[in-house]
Parts: structure tokens; sequence; C-alpha cells
């Protein structure tokens, strides 16, 4: 183990954020670069190697954090890097974006402030690709293989590099004009810096996984004539059509998904604009849901000079601690407070939107709601308590309910779909048609970015046993297994 007294020595210290007033008025991470080699060494020394170390189920991908919370507390980097790597394609993406249900998971947890693996683990990675140890790992040799990945997100840039390390030749479809899927479009840069991405996709490519953009798969190609082209498919399409709210005025201009809104703003980053065409200058924005895209609408909300920014959530506001029934390690529903809420706005909790007020051209000005209880079980209209807010522009960020079914994917592949409207799959990640397999949101649906590379790397596997007979990729999680943070 690392140091025996560490939890005992160190309290617990995070990364430092730049000032709000300094971070607003840039799109670069919110984080203080270089803040936490300082301290990290004596943070990774608060793992007390538990003889029964629940973090590890506390995350889907199985890391080794005690392994490499040891490493990080010697500063041997190297072989930190290689026990984060074991399990984790990605740990630059988790180390940023992940909710962190393995420090939930954490024993120390239980009575204290617990270690703080997420910080520990993007200082590992991030000092890896500083001093070069993150390097192009080409298969020895070629199987003869072909196999097409639909989705360019996690899942799928999971599923991609392990089936062409495995010796197959992979080619990945991306329908937008870049790599990434919702890594590139969904995640706001200051939340991730997109240099991130693009460096793991040349990683890729100098392996051999081969990129093709722009093209729809189910409209530019037919899913039929892609199955004739590879030997194997991996659907890692995600969980893309998003709920909508049915209410009055809801045709009314200004009133956007926030899949519709946050890509736009990503794409002036990207410098396709010099201005989003949906923008929040100088508006009262409201952001429907009271979820991480829904921060992540608020945040670029204020870095694009808002007027002002309102969070609505149907729901209670959570405790600030465990509740009884959700007690240690599950991973609890806490009141938390993003980078993007220490920046303003304010959040309002058990409302409900009950339609939408324009002006006399069609565009949203006002949003009315009421306040909302639960009686025998359902959420209540409170009578008396209606009223409106200025909005100006309103984003949806209530979730999504399943994978895109407009493009035909589903039914030129003729896949069955399970009772929750996801593609239905088995214990190894196929679907009902075989050489046709599924990971990450498409066939679980809307979860979290740990979960999307674990079934990318479990479906790897599944379609590498399919197309040799064996495999000596690691041994998959199954569809079935819920995690303790679910």
């Amino acid at each position: 183990m690392a140091d025996p007294k560490g939890f005992l020595n160190h309290g617990r210290e995070v990364a430092k954020s730049r000032p709000v007033d300094v971070r607003l008025k840039d799109w670069n991470e919110v984080y203080v670069p270089g803040s936490l080699l300082p301290i990290i060494s004596k943070q990774a020394s608060r793992c007390m190697d538990c003889g029964i170390p629940f973090c590890h189920n506390g995350c889907p991908l199985g890391n080794l954090i005690p392994e490499w919370n040891d490493f990080a507390y010697r500063e041997d980097w190297s072989a930190a890097s290689e026990r984060l790597h074991a399990t984790n394609n990605f740990p630059e993406f988790t180390g940023r974006l992940c909710p962190a249900p393995c420090e939930s998971a954490c024993v120390l947890g239980i009575n204290q402030p617990a270690v703080t693996i997420k910080n520990v683990e993007v200082s590992i990675i991030d000092k890896a690709w500083d001093s070069g140890d993150v390097e192009p790992q080409a298969p020895e040799r070629l199987s003869g293989k072909t196999v097409a990945v639909i989705g360019s997100g996690p899942a799928g840039l999971a599923a991609a590099q392990q089936l062409t390390r495995a010796g197959h030749t992979v080619a990945v479809y991306e329908r937008a004009d870049r790599v990434g899927g919702l890594l590139r479009y969904g995640i706001p840069e200051f939340k991730m810096e997109k240099r991130h991405i693009n460096r793991r996709i040349e990683q890729m490519r100098a392996e051999g996984t081969r990129f093709r953009t722009g093209i729809e798969i189910g409209r530019d190609l037919k899913a039929t004539d892609l199955r004739k082209r590879y030997d194997a498919v991996v659907i890692a399409a995600g969980a893309t059509a998003a709920r909508d709210l049915p209410v009055p005025g809801r045709e009314l201009k200004g009133v956007h998904q926030a899949m519709e809104y946050l890509p736009l703003a990503n794409k002036v980053q990207e410098g396709d604009f010099v201005a989003p065409p949906i923008t929040a200058e100088g508006k009262h924005v409201v952001v429907i849901g009271g979820g991480d895209t829904g921060a992540d609408c608020v945040g670029t909300a204020h870095r694009q000079g808002a007027a002002s920014v309102t969070q609505l959530e149907i729901m209670p506001r959570p405790g600030e601690d465990r509740a009884p029934n959700q007690p240690w390690p599950t991973f609890p529903m806490l009141y938390k407070v993003t980078s993007a809420h220490e920046e303003g706005g304010e959040r309002v909790y058990s409302v409900s939107t009950t339609h939408f007020e324009g002006d006399e051209d069609g565009n949203v000005q006002w949003l009315h709601l009421s306040e909302v209880e639960f009686i025998d079980g359902k959420l209540t209209s409170k009578p008396g308590t209606e009223r409106k807010i200025p909005a100006q522009l309103v984003t949806l960020a209530m979730g999504f309910t399943g994978t895109d079914r407009e493009n035909g994917l589903v039914e030129q592949f003729g896949l069955e779909l399970d009772e929750r409207g996801n593609i239905a799959r088995d214990a190894d990640f196929q679907t009902n048609v075989p050489g046709v397999y599924v990971a990450g949101d498409a066939g679980r649906g809307q979860s979290l970015i740990v979960w999307a590379i674990a079934e990318g790397r479990s479906a790897a596997r599944g379609v590498d046993r399919f197309l040799t007979g064996a495999s000596e990729l690691p041994a998959p999680i199954r569809p079935t297994d819920r995690s303790l943070m679910v």
C-alpha cells in the first residue's frame, strides 16, 4: 500500500479552479493548470489499500485503483500509467468527466472525505502524455478480419482501439464532421478541451484504426451494405433521441434541445463559426433539466454573456448528505455544485413548465411554471403557485429516450429492442443479428462515460471471439450487471 498513515496525516485536497471572473472570459478548462502535481502524491497516500477495495465495485471499468494510487504516491508515473491503461483506454476523458462513483464507494468515505481518485487519475494520465509514455500500440500481425464501428463516442472508440490492437482492420463511421461523438460536440470546452480527443485519435490512427466522418449509417450508407462489407459490426451510436416537452408554445423560436445548442458553441471553438447561430448573449436563459447536460448549458450561457440564467428541475432538491435509502457504498443522489453553478445563475427545484409565451413575431419571451409535490407517489401541481419568468432562450436538457430511430439503422439491420427501447443484446453484447454487436448507450440507455468505455471493451472481446473463436482481450462485464452506482 501507499503510506499506512496517509489518510491520518493528510486531508482531502482537490484541484484548484481559476477565479470565476477570469475563466468566464475564455473557454479553457476551469482548473488551474499544474495545480494538482504538488499535492497529488500526498493525496494518493490517503488510499488505505483496503482488504476489500469497494472502489473497484463502484467503477464499471474495474480500475485497479489502489495499485495506481501506490505508484502515484511513489511518483512512479510510468508504472502508474501502465496500471491505469490496463483497464481504461481513455483515463484523460474519465478523469475529467466521470462523476466518480469510485469515490462514493471509497472505504475511507465511510467516516472521512474520500480519496481524490479522480484527481489522481487525471494527474497520472496528464503526466504520461507529457513524458511520452502514451505511445501507439500497433498489432504485431493482422487477422485479415474487418470490423465496422458505428459511432465515435467513448464506447465506439474503446471498441475500435481494442479490436485494432487485436489485429483486426477497423473502420469507425461517424455521422458528424469530426470524430468524438458526444465528447466532441456535447461536452463544452471548459469541461474538457478537445486537444485531449485529438491526440487520442492520432494515437489510434497510428495503430491502424481508420475513421470515416460525415457518413450516417442508415441514410448515407445502408446498414445492409455495411454488413456485406465487413465481417462484424459494432453499433455504438449512443442514445441521441432527446426527451421533448410537449406543452403549448413548444414551437416558438428560441426553444431548443440542449444538443441543438451545445454543439454550436463547440463549433465556434473549432473555428467553424465566428459566433454561434444560437446564442445566449444578452438574453434571459432558462435551462429545463437539473442534470449534467443542464449544467453544461448553464456554463455555456454564462460564457456567451447571458443576461440571466435559471435552471429548472422537476424533482425536489437533493440533500447534502446520504439519504437513509442510499447507504455507503451506493452512489448517492446529493446536491451538487458544478463549476457552472459556481459561476452564477439560479436553480429552482420542484417546478414544472406549463407553457411558453411568445411575442407577435413568434419568439419565446416567458416561461410559465408551477410548483409540484408528490401526492400518492405522483408529481402533482400545487394550486396557486403558478408564475412566469422571463425566457428568451430555453434549452431542454431532460435526458434521452433511446437510440435514433429516424435514420433507419435499427430497421435496416433488423434489430430487436428490449423493453426499454434499447437495442437488445446477449451476454457477449451480440444482437439478434449474428456478427452485429452493440455497446454503450445504444444498448444500455443513457448512462455514464465509464459504462460506455467498459461496454466498448467488452463488446470488442465478444467480436474478437466471434471472428477468431477465442479472445485474449479482457473478460467482459455482463449487460445485465448493475453497478452499485445505479
